[in-house]
């Protein structure tokens, strides 16, 4: 009898591990809300390198995640200026400075940048063939935006 009820013990353990495992993996950054697009004032929205402007009454969605890490992850990549009057915006979150458009630098999406905890880190970005080591100085804000802090530009998508 005792043989049974510790199989047992260890079938539903075994069962309840994969279950586990299985619902880790399957975990998917889903929308935390939508904020309501603004229309920026006349001359506010600052469109350099193909920026989009909020349209006025559109739902853009925000996310406080961003998928899961690895060695092989996905996401895009968007061209900002980092330098003073760039369409970057005020200095960089993590140092307080402004970067050449010369130096290889990146704004990680908000789960990505994980409240600063990969500032000034190295990230290699991979692409046809070729890959860049750039230093992470920024956040782009993925829950916030349409607003003058962020040059009436949508909030961030979750893989940038």
């Amino acid at each position: 009898m005792k043989t049974f009820n510790l199989g047992s013990s260890l079938l539903i353990l075994v069962i309840l591990l994969i279950t586990h495992c299985l619902k880790t993996e399957a975990q998917v950054c889903r929308p935390s809300g939508n904020i309501k697009g603004r229309k920026p004032p006349p001359g506010e929205c600052n469109q350099e390198n193909d920026s989009d402007c909020c349209a006025e009454g559109k739902l853009y969605p925000i996310y406080r995640c961003s998928p899961a890490v690895s060695s092989k992850t996905k996401a895009v990549l968007t061209l900002n200026s980092f330098q003073a009057c760039g369409d970057g915006g005020g200095p960089s979150e993590c140092d307080n400075q402004y970067h050449s458009d010369d130096t290889p630098v990146v704004a990680l999406s908000t789960g990505w940048y994980n409240k600063g905890r990969r500032c000034l880190n190295d990230i290699v970005i991979s692409a046809n063939g070729r890959s860049v080591r750039a230093k992470v100085v920024d956040e782009c804000d993925s829950t916030m935006g349409c607003d003058g802090d962020h040059d009436y530009q949508p909030p961030c998508n979750n893989n940038i």
